[in-house]
């Protein structure tokens, strides 16, 4: 892949300015009238906010400047497509980030592939999701995890990620012609959000499926063809088998049957340490008072994030803010009917009145869990189901388990706060829930955030139960010059399911790299 200017201009010579500081009440355009005069054309490269001094909060600035009478291109992503007519289209298993973006590559190598999903298209999809959160009928194949768009879909839409990876600006680039906000490509914290999300992958869709992709949506996956040592396709739930020479598994962190289909054709797995914990929330002017101070209410400055973390040496455990969704809502996020999950999310214009993140605790795998593979899947399920029936005796429904985080603290059960969540929420002691380390390093945890942003703790705070879908617990081991499973070839694990992402943009980077991969088989 080659990343260049488009033929219709020349190329120019550009100056690119770095660490460029704009106050709040500033102009962009007056800085840069000093550092290059007479510039005629620019392109923001990165832009972020600096609120680490307390009376002058800031924002800071990469940009790349065109001379006189010059004007920037727009940048393009050209590939080398396959010269030749494939007999037999690859299978891709699952159409969240992962497998869209390894079909979206694949198409523009001149690659068309077979989708399989067990949910709806993004338009059907919605309407399993406010069923359930309305009057709590979970349908198990369009949820907040199952569907076309996969879980991120529903989850902000976030793209941070700490990944380094080349295809980053490619994937920003991609969403942005399908419908993403522009400014995804330069801010450091870049989010779509779930209302335009939404509206980017049925374009998506559209575009692969004129380019020659075939579709199965409402079609699960129930088995695999294989022989002693390569899968050699697969068989769906209408009895129908398809064959292929390459199938990607990018099905999620929940597909939990998949991982028993493999098991039965002895595909190597191994356990993985994840996190669990519960979901946090506050009122977003708390959290903007806390990280701007005096320009809380400034608007150029939108609804405040935060990333923290504490690390107990002693007993190596880490504890951390996941998913914040600034100005954003909490949902639940099921997809066992006996079984609860949160998450958080917020669209594009974050202007809810409240603030979440997980704050989970890292589980290691075969210490904090059963020794066998399915130790931590195991776990994750006893805990939901633990929620849910929290719920049912506490006199709920389809409602969230929820806690004050003073009373968490103090380990008993009290009245909840109003909150974002549409499923509403009753009283319940968290604590009641989770196994006695998540408990011990969540409290750590609550005391040293205070410390790190005083007023986190706070009679207005409430903590949601539970989040435990952080990243699956299962790993699919794949070889890593191949990326095909250790075990048989032709099966590519991929993205967040297999063990192998984190996010939608890591699940979409590593759905690339496999793409190229198949690719490479081809030439």
């Amino acid at each position: 892949m080659t990343r260049s200017l488009s033929k219709d201009y020349p190329v120019l010579m550009t100056k690119v300015f770095k660490d460029i500081k704009v106050g709040l009440d500033e102009d962009i355009n007056e800085k840069l009238e000093l550092l290059s005069p007479h510039f005629s054309d620019y392109r923001i490269l990165k832009k972020s906010v600096d609120a680490r001094q307390r009376h002058n909060p800031h924002f800071v600035y990469s940009i790349e400047v065109a001379g006189e009478n010059e004007t920037l291109s727009k940048i393009e992503f050209q590939l080398e497509r396959l010269n030749k007519t494939i007999t037999t289209k690859p299978i891709i298993v699952g159409s969240g980030p992962a497998g869209l973006f390894a079909a979206l590559r694949l198409v523009e190598r001149g690659i068309p592939c077979l989708l399989f999903e067990r949910g709806s298209i993004a338009e059907k999809r919605i309407m399993g999701i406010n069923k359930f959160w309305r009057y709590g009928e979970l349908d198990r194949r369009n949820n907040v995890c199952f569907g076309e768009g996969g879980a991120g879909l529903y989850s902000d839409g976030k793209l941070i990620t700490r990944i380094k990876s080349s295809h980053i600006p490619y994937v920003m680039n991609r969403l942005v012609q399908f419908g993403a906000p522009a400014e995804i490509e330069f801010l450091s914290n870049p989010h779509v959000g779930s209302d335009k999300i939404r509206r980017v992958i049925p374009k998506m869709r559209e575009f692969l499926r004129k380019n020659g992709c075939e579709f199965y949506h409402d079609t699960q996956i129930v088995d695999f063809v294989s022989d002693a040592n390569s899968i050699k396709g697969v068989v769906t739930e209408h009895d129908q088998t398809f064959l292929s020479d390459h199938v990607v598994l990018a099905t999620g962190h929940s597909a939990e049957d998949v991982f028993h289909s493999l098991e039965k054709h002895g595909v190597m797995m191994e356990a993985k340490s994840y996190a669990l914990g519960l979901r946090i929330e506050h009122p977003q002017a708390a959290i903007n008072k806390i990280q701007y101070r005096d320009h809380f209410a400034h608007p150029k400055l939108g609804s405040a994030n935060y990333k923290l973390t504490y690390h107990d040496h002693d007993s190596n455990t880490g504890v951390y803010s996941f998913c914040m969704c600034p100005g954003g809502f909490i949902l639940s996020s099921g997809t066992e009917i006996d079984g609860l999950v949160c998450n958080g999310m917020s669209n594009f214009n974050r202007n809810s009145q409240w603030a979440n993140s997980a704050i989970v605790v890292t589980i290691e795998a075969g210490k904090d869990t059963s020794k066998d593979f399915w130790g931590g899947m195991k776990l994750r399920r006893d805990i939901e189901t633990k929620a849910f029936k929290s719920v049912q005796a506490a006199g709920g429904t389809k409602q969230l388990p929820a806690q004050k985080i003073t009373d968490f603290i103090k380990n008993k059960a009290g009245a909840t706060i109003p909150g974002s969540s549409p499923s509403g929420v009753v009283g319940v002691n968290l604590q009641t829930l989770l196994p006695k380390k998540v408990n011990q390093f969540l409290l750590k945890g609550l005391e040293n955030f205070d410390t790190k942003m005083k007023g986190f703790v706070i009679d207005q705070a409430q903590f949601y139960g539970v989040e435990t879908r952080t990243s699956c617990p299962i790993r699919v081991t794949r070889d890593e010059e191949s990326l095909q499973s250790v075990s048989h070839k032709n099966l590519y694990p991929t993205g967040e399911g297999a063990g192998y992402a984190g996010g939608i943009t890591s699940a979409a980077c590593d759905g690339i790299d496999v793409a190229e991969k198949i690719y490479q088989s081809y030439i």
